[in-house]
C-alpha cells in the first residue's frame, strides 16, 4: 500500500504541521508493506513531491519536516484521475494521510479537492471538515442537538463600523455575557489570535486582531473551567478514549503554551476527574463527533466547571478534526492510554479512510 502523506499549507498552523508529520513519518514507514510519498504544499498551497530519504532523516533526528520545492517538483492534482508530477508521471496512492491543520487542509476545501480526484483519504469529509473549523456553525448545530456550549456571541466584521455599532455590541456583551470574556477568529486553530478580555476597553483591539484571521469573531464567556480533551475515532460506530487534561502555566492556553514555552502546560492523561465525568466527557464527545458527520478521527475538547454546591457542568468548547499528531501530542497519546499504539492507530486510520471511499464509491450519485 502506498500512502501519500500530505502536510505544511497555506494556514497560520504551517510549521504545526512540518512538525505532526515527521512523527507521523516515522511511523508510517514502520508499518509493513506501507510505502510513502511525501507531498509538501508551501505557505502559497503549491504541491511539492519530495525526497523520501532527506525528509525521512529529519524525521529521524527529532526535526519537523520541510518543503523542497522547483518546478521539477510539481504536483497536479487531477479530476477523477488522481495525482501526477508535473511532468505528467503518475503517483499512484492508495489513500492520502492529510497532516494539514487550519484553513485549506482542516476546513472541507482540501477534503472536497480529494473527493473530485477520485482518491481515499484520512478524515472527516467535507461537511465534517468545514463544520469543525466554523465554530460558530459546530456550536449551532451542537445546540440544535441539545448539546451544551459555552455562552457566546458571534460578531461579523461589517458590523462594528463606527462607534455606536461597537457602543451596541459591548452593552449586548455586559448583558449576555459579562467580563470577562474570550475573543477568538471563526475559523483557526492552534489558539491563534485569541485574546482574553477584561473589560470594555480591551474589546475592540481584540476584535481587530480576530479579524486579521477571519471576518467573523466569537465572543465567549470566560467561565473558571478544566480544560478536559477526548480522542474519538471511528466512522459510524465512533469511540472516545479517556480524557485528559491541559493545565496551562499560561493565564489561558493559547499558542505559545502549546508551541513555544516547554513550560506552558502540563498534560495529564488521564485527566484527575471522577469515573463518572469522565463517562460522561466521552459521550458528549461521541455525540460532539456525531452531530457534524465527523469521520475518523478527531480530538473534542470539553470545559468542565466544578460546582462546590452540585454536579459538574459540561461545555463543548471546539472539536479538532485533524489534531496535533505528534507522538506527544495530546490526541494520540490519549488512544495510547486506551490500549492503541500510535502505529497501530495510524494502522487504523488509513482502513477507516478506505472504507469511507468505498461507501462514496458505492452511491449512485447519477441515480434519478
Amino acid at each position: 500500500m502506498t500512502i501519500a502523506l500530505l502536510y505544511g499549507g497555506r494556514s497560520t498552523e504551517h510549521e504545526v504541521s512540518l512538525s505532526s508529520a515527521a512523527g507521523v513519518l516515522k511511523a508510517l514507514v514502520a508499518l509493513p508493506d506501507t510505502e510513502v510519498e511525501l507531498i509538501g504544499l508551501d505557505r502559497d498551497g503549491v504541491w511539492y513531491h519530495q525526497t523520501f530519504d532527506r525528509q525521512l532523516d529529519r524525521a529521524r533526528s527529532d526535526r519537523a519536516l520541510e518543503i523542497e520545492t522547483g518546478d521539477e517538483r510539481r504536483v497536479v492534482v487531477l479530476p477523477a484521475a488522481g495525482l501526477a508530477l508535473r511532468g505528467g508521471r503518475a503517483l499512484s496512492v492508495d489513500c492520502v494521510l492529510p497532516i494539514l491543520h487550519g484553513s485549506y487542509g482542516e476546513d472541507g476545501t482540501l477534503q472536497g479537492l480529494l473527493e473530485m480526484a477520485g482518491l481515499p483519504y484520512v478524515g472527516s469529509g467535507v461537511v465534517g471538515s468545514a463544520v469543525g473549523m466554523d465554530k460558530m456553525r459546530a456550536k449551532q448545530l451542537w445546540q440544535d442537538q441539545g448539546l451544551p456550549v459555552v455562552p457566546y456571541v458571534h460578531v461579523q466584521s461589517w458590523e462594528i463600523g463606527d462607534e455606536s455599532a461597537r457602543d451596541h455590541l459591548d452593552g449586548v456583551i455586559h448583558d449576555r455575557l459579562g467580563y470577562p470574556v474570550f475573543v477568538k477568529p471563526n475559523a483557526a486553530g492552534s489558539s491563534v489570535g485569541i485574546t482574553r478580555v477584561e473589560s470594555s476597553e480591551g474589546l475592540f483591539p481584540a476584535l481587530m486582531r480576530a479579524f486579521a484571521i477571519d471576518r467573523v469573531a466569537l465572543v465567549e464567556q470566560a467561565l473558571p473551567v478544566r480544560e478536559i480533551e477526548t480522542a474519538v475515532l471511528g466512522n459510524d460506530d465512533p469511540i472516545a478514549f479517556p480524557p485528559g487534561e491541559v493545565i496551562p502555566s499560561h493565564q489561558f492556553y493559547d499558542y505559545d503554551a502549546k508551541y513555544e514555552d516547554p513550560e506552558g502546560a502540563r498534560l495529564e492523561i488521564p485527566a484527575a476527574i471522577s469515573p463518572a465525568v469522565a463517562d460522561d466527557v466521552r459521550d458528549l464527545a461521541v455525540a460532539a463527533f456525531r452531530a457534524i458527520d465527523a469521520a475518523g478521527f478527531a480530538r473534542v475538547d470539553c470545559f468542565v466547571v466544578e460546582r462546590p454546591d452540585g454536579p459538574a457542568e459540561l461545555y463543548l468548547n471546539e472539536i479538532n478534526t485533524i489534531p496535533g499528531f505528534t507522538p506527544i501530542s495530546m490526541y494520540p497519546k490519549m488512544v495510547e492510554a486506551g490500549g492503541i499504539s500510535y502505529q497501530d492507530l495510524l494502522k487504523r486510520l488509513i482502513e477507516l479512510g478506505i472504507e469511507r471511499y468505498r461507501d462514496r464509491e458505492n452511491r449512485d450519485f447519477r441515480a434519478r
